[in-house]
């Protein structure tokens, strides 16, 4: 036996020599145990460090005073919230004993849309709106009428939306290079779409490699629907850095950040803080190389990027020209310029997207499938989306995308020119990331949303950014942004640690609380203000 066995051995012996055996049994399980427990407290996809840490704000908000403290400031912000939110004139908190006429009912509805004060029309919004054209609205307007009522759950009532679907999935696939094999579906958005591969990689990973406590890869960058996912499935999200100067996923992070139960990764095509690419080759190879599943998110810009060679403008490899790349997620509600809630979730095979659906055999009220998170679904955003993509043509869009992009490079050159802010990285698509050395940037955001600008709030570390889309391309609208910036940036000089005030100051201070937890109850707050109703000041 070699020596160092012995030694092993004989500590072990004389531990056990002469105790009784109830005593051995005894002392061998509960050694066992503890360190099977001791195993699993140290190695959790979560750090140690991170868990101790919410234990002591837990155990801390339990003290008297902190409660009462914390109480407080949250019903100070829940206050402001729903004075921000809640809007002038009466509130229907019952149905009228009448139905209203059309024509009253038309008139109210085009009162509420003027409700607000951003001037969102004429380009002044960042994101949010990436077309408008009274002419498009009467189209998708007239489509949606005709298919208000269809529902693709019945395809064997409703089978031409199922067609149009079908088409609709298809040429999004033919536009990132997927082959005969790529396959998908349509969403009601973003979110959607990335819960779908989510779930679809859950599943394979549970079904093909027996994984039972999957995580994700994914950038810090990455967009927060992969979070609220992970939430809903179950699945551990390992968020690694970025690259400060690039401000793209740090690759050899990724790489130390993959274990065995690692489900699928992330890339992001662009991202939404920053707007810049990830190296989606880069993470394909490591796909490859662990025969993990990439997920390239493109929800944001995925219909301009198809379409920049064909207008002048080079890209990196994105899609699933690149060996490794299983999925894809592009929302045809942004850049394709359809109604709200259309979204595209592709796959390169159909064994991903069969993990996507859900099938009961079993219900007394028959088999049941359904491809995504809805039963029904509403066949008229089908329809308009299919109208609106027929509508443009490629011809279209690849018009839209020059626009769209020479914008953005002209916003950005002139941004760059300015003193005392920066640029995030290097804008891949229409995002830029603006942040600054000098003075705090929320000053910035501020200044420009007292002249009527709706700009991106960023943090960690503190920045905005503008989202620019096809409102942006209107003549005047981009230089006069510019001006503004300018104009903005030299009151700012003149005093640059005048302290940030209103919303702003909240926001920054926000990122500075340890307590995440408390963040998360002042963002609860602000959601409950939105649904706010007079009547609603009578809940306890």
């Amino acid at each position: 036996m070699e020596p160092h066995l012995c030694l092993v051995t004989g500590s072990i012996d004389r531990v056990f020599t002469g105790r009784p055996p109830w005593q051995i049994v005894a002392i061998t399980t509960t050694s066992v145990l503890g360190t099977i427990w001791l195993c699993q407290v140290l190695f959790q996809d979560e750090s140690l460090y991170q868990r101790a840490k919410k234990k002591v704000f837990k155990l801390a908000r339990l003290i008297p005073a902190v409660r009462r403290k914390v109480e407080a400031e949250t019903a100070k912000i829940n206050d402001s919230f729903v004075k921000d939110i809640s809007q002038s004139g009466n509130y229907y908190t019952e149905l009228p004993h009448d139905g209203l006429g059309q024509e009253e009912i038309l008139t109210k509805v085009d009162d509420y849309l003027e409700l607000g004060h951003y001037r969102w029309k004429e380009g002044f919004i960042s994101g949010a709106v990436y077309y408008y054209d009274p002419k498009l609205i009467e189209l998708v307007t007239s489509v949606y009428g005709k298919a208000s009522y269809t529902n693709p759950l019945h395809p064997d009532v409703f089978p031409g939306v199922c067609k149009m679907e079908a088409e609709v999935i298809r040429m999004t696939a033919t536009l990132f290079h997927g082959g005969p094999e790529t396959c998908g579906t349509m969403t009601t958005g973003g979110t959607e779409s990335i819960m779908m591969a989510c779930k679809a990689y859950r599943d394979y990973a549970r079904e093909s490699r027996g994984i039972t406590k999957p995580n994700m890869v994914l950038s810090v960058t990455a967009h927060s629907g992969f979070d609220k996912a992970a939430k809903y499935l179950g699945i551990f999200t390992k968020v690694v850095p970025i690259d400060k100067n690039t401000t793209e996923v740090d690759i050899r992070a990724m790489e130390r950040a993959i274990n065995r139960n690692t489900v699928m990764l992330v890339g992001s095509a662009p991202n939404f803080p920053y707007g810049t690419m990830d190296d989606i080759e880069a993470i394909a190879a490591l796909g490859r190389k662990y025969n993990i599943p990439v997920h390239v998110d493109a929800c944001l810009g995925g219909f301009l990027i198809v379409f920049m060679k064909r207008a002048g403008y080079p890209v990196r490899p994105f899609d699933f020209s690149i060996p490794g790349v299983t999925s894809i997620s592009a929302d045809t509600h942004k850049y394709g310029f359809t109604p709200k809630g259309s979204s595209v979730i592709l796959y390169s095979a159909k064994v991903y997207r069969h993990h996507q659906y859900t099938v009961t055999t079993d219900w007394p009220g028959g088999v049941y499938g359904s491809p995504t998170v809805n039963g029904s679904r509403a066949g008229g955003v089908i329809a308009a989306t299919w109208a609106t993509m027929m509508h443009f043509g490629l011809d279209g869009y690849v018009e839209a995308t020059k626009r769209i992009i020479d914008t953005t490079r002209h916003i950005e050159q002139q941004l760059r020119g300015m003193k005392n802010i920066y640029i995030f990285g290097t804008p891949a698509t229409s995002v830029i990331g603006i942040g600054s050395k000098d003075f705090d940037i929320y000053l910035l955001a501020g200044e420009m949303n007292s002249l009527g600008w709706n700009l991106n709030s960023l943090q960690f570390p503190s920045g905005i950014h503008i989202c620019v889309t096809y409102m942006h391309t209107q003549s005047g609208v981009a230089d006069k942004f510019v001006e503004d910036v300018r104009s903005k940036i030299v009151d700012i000089m003149r005093n640059p640690s005048k302290p940030v005030e209103g919303k702003m100051a909240i926001y920054g201070a926000a990122q500075f609380v340890p307590d995440r937890e408390l963040i998360g109850e002042f963002t609860r707050c602000f959601i409950d203000s939105l649904f706010y109703t007079p009547v609603d000041k009578l809940a306890k």
